[in-house]
């Protein structure tokens, strides 16, 4: 088996991934959780949502092939929820909302704060453009992001403060817009 690591693929979907995980945006929500329940296991939750992403990235494309949906097709429809998740980061509203539970554990840390139904969307938006062997590289540095974010969400907070996880939140939001844009723009041709 002959792995075609690209660096320019790997960063792309790193930060595609990135901005779409919005870890950093989800701090307020991680020290929510840790204030209600005391410790959050980051090691657990970071593992948990690589697999659940590794996961859907090799069989996601077969559940589709099993409903009688194309890549393309569901490509297209990601680049809506990454339009709608952009809009969201940017303008500071909240289209959805999840109920956040009494207990946090792997449930609401691993599914579906990390690996949510955005970030598995832009998983098989990314399977049509990139090579898998490149996008598990990527889930592999958000993990490990991820979890250094999560074991250090504390401190994290104190040096940002509010106003700059807000900057850094609208800054990825119009990254994510964009990339929702050419998403949409590389794969509505291949549906006609």
């Amino acid at each position: 088996m002959q792995f075609n690591f690209n660096f320019k693929e790997i960063f792309t979907a790193s930060m595609i991934l990135f901005a779409v995980i919005d870890i950093v945006g989800s701090i307020p929500i991680i020290i929510s959780l840790r204030n209600k329940v005391g410790h959050l296991h980051s090691g657990r939750a970071s593992i948990v949502a690589a697999c659940i992403m590794i996961a859907f990235l090799f069989i996601g494309e077969e559940i589709l092939k099993l409903i009688g949906i194309d890549v393309n097709s569901f490509a297209v429809a990601g680049s809506f929820i990454l339009f709608f998740l952009a809009i969201e980061m940017i303008l500071g509203i909240s289209l959805y909302k999840d109920d956040i539970p009494e207990t946090a554990s792997i449930v609401p840390i691993a599914f579906p704060l990390i690996a949510g139904a955005g970030t598995i969307t832009t998983l098989l938006s990314l399977r049509s453009e990139f090579l898998v062997e490149n996008i598990i590289v990527a889930v592999i540095v958000n993990i490990i992001f991820v979890y250094l974010v999560l074991k250090s969400s504390r401190k994290i907070e104190k040096v940002l403060g509010k106003n700059g996880l807000g900057v850094i939140r609208k800054v990825f939001g119009v990254i994510l817009l964009a990339i929702a844009v050419k998403l949409f723009a590389s794969n509505i041709n291949e549906l006609f």
